[in-house]
């Protein structure tokens, strides 16, 4: 049974109230942040923070995965360092921002040398080397970095976000090809729950398997829309059901509510119950 990453959200690590509330949200992943969401005058003082909320804080079944720096700069490979040694054995994975090539990831990997690696896609060479970072052996998962991405692209926001279609096709390609995890960019304006509910619906429809979020506001939406619905569930069963049916008879193709279902709609709906019950343990 795999583990869900409908919502996975981003806890500044230099805020110790944010991570000790973490701890009691709904978030199926929590990306602490030593990046962006950090001043470079906290950067060290939030490497502290990290260790000692690992240490004394129960995040339960949720994913914990770090967000370095960039090795470019200079507080990247204490970062890693860092997840090596102090928070090995306490995180999931570390995320690797702004990954233009499967190289990028080499470098981080000979420092951190027994934690899967998370790559950002954020940049237009990310976009178009996605394949070769999707097959690096280390990677477990990919996360869309939408925000930087349109600032390299000079692109504007746009609802159906048409800008951003080129790159997220991309790497949702290239990490389904490798059989890796992706989940979508971040939502900013964080009181639309309207917006919010849209943007998650299409990035659920197009094949990614959650989503960034920036404020726990938008937990329970982002939740709802990339769990099965019951309708869903209910019909991933009758499909079951009646495939197991028609090929105790000796056929190959049965036909639920006036369409057929073969052996790829059941292979469907065995991973629907399978996410339904991952859901459903996580929220246990």
């Amino acid at each position: 049974m795999a583990r869900p990453y409908r919502s996975v959200l981003y806890i500044p690590t230099a805020n110790t109230r944010a991570m000790e509330k973490a701890q009691n949200l709904a978030a199926d992943a929590i990306i602490f942040d030593m990046e962006d969401a950090v001043t470079p005058g906290e950067k060290a003082l939030a490497r502290e923070y990290l260790a000692e909320a690992l240490t004394s804080h129960d995040y339960g079944a949720r994913a914990r995965i770090v967000r370095i720096n960039g090795l470019a700069t200079e507080w990247g490979e204490d970062d890693a360092r860092n997840c090596a040694t102090a928070l090995k054995d306490r995180i999931d994975a570390v995320l690797v921002p702004k990954v233009d090539c499967a190289a990028d990831l080499d470098r981080v990997a000979a420092l951190v040398p027994d934690t899967p690696l998370w790559a950002m896609m954020e940049t237009p060479l990310g976009m178009l080397n996605a394949a070769e970072i999707a097959a690096h052996p280390r990677l477990e998962g990919m996360v869309m970095g939408t925000n930087d991405l349109a600032k390299e692209l000079n692109s504007r926001f746009r609802p159906d976000r048409l800008p951003m279609q080129a790159g997220l096709g991309l790497c949702l390609l290239a990490a389904k090809a490798q059989g890796k995890l992706i989940v979508d960019g971040v939502y900013n304006a964080f009181k639309d729950d309207d917006g919010l509910r849209a943007e998650c619906e299409q990035g659920r429809d197009m094949g990614f398997d959650g989503k960034t979020l920036i404020h726990p506001a938008q937990l329970a939406v982002t939740n709802e829309v990339f769990a099965p619905t019951e309708a869903e569930i209910e019909l991933a069963r009758r499909q079951i059901e009646a495939f197991e049916a028609v090929t105790a008879q000796g056929k190959g193709v049965a036909v639920v509510d006036g369409s057929i279902v073969e052996n790829l709609h059941v292979d469907t709906a065995r991973k629907t119950l399978d996410r339904a019950e991952a859901i459903a343990a996580m929220a246990g």
